[in-house]
């Protein structure tokens, strides 16, 4: 059976070991440059959603726009924070946020859209939303405890992310 601690003295001594590591220790239990590359793609993922919704923000037109222009506006918000916490966290694991434009979309979970239908727009937008709900879900099962910092991260984005879905489909359930 593993000892529960590990004595003071090592702790201290492996502590000392590889700083320029920062918070990435002996004990990280995850494989380090595969979760480099997914929180790249959920970086690009962020990004490509504040770039729809901003889009879509400034587009809407039609019965209900003003409505749904406010919730367009609110998540790109929302989504940028989400990018902005990612890029931060692959920084603190010794990564580079990748913001590079040309290869976004490629990288991208989820789809940029052009729409120029209210309805479509918000359908595009729900879509969006459940692949990214499906994407954290199995990032954050994949991570388990293997990087508990990450994954309660992504838990929080999730949340996030649901509440987003949840508002797109009160919109396409409104009637005029």
């Amino acid at each position: 059976m593993k000892e529960f601690l590990t004595d003071v003295e090592t702790l201290r001594k492996n502590a000392r070991e590889n700083m320029d590591r920062g918070p990435v220790t002996d004990v990280y239990g995850a494989d380090l440059e595969r979760v480099l590359y997914v929180l790249n793609q959920s970086l690009a993922t962020e990004l490509v959603c504040v770039l729809r919704y901003k889009r879509h923000y400034f587009t809407a037109q039609g019965l209900d726009a003003q409505a749904a222009a406010a919730e367009f506006l609110e998540h790109a918000g929302e989504e940028e924070g989400h990018a902005d916490m990612i890029a931060a966290r692959i920084t603190q694991l010794g990564g580079e946020p990748d913001f590079n434009p040309d290869s976004l979309t490629k990288r991208s979970h989820s789809e940029y859209d052009s729409s120029k239908k209210l309805e479509k727009m918000i359908r595009e937008d729900l879509v969006a939303e459940r692949v990214a709900i499906a994407a954290y879900t199995e990032i954050i099962s994949w991570l388990g405890d293997g990087d508990p910092t990450t994954r309660r991260m992504l838990e929080e984005i999730l949340a996030v992310e649901e509440e987003h879905a949840e508002d797109m489909l009160d919109l396409l359930n409104r009637k005029p």
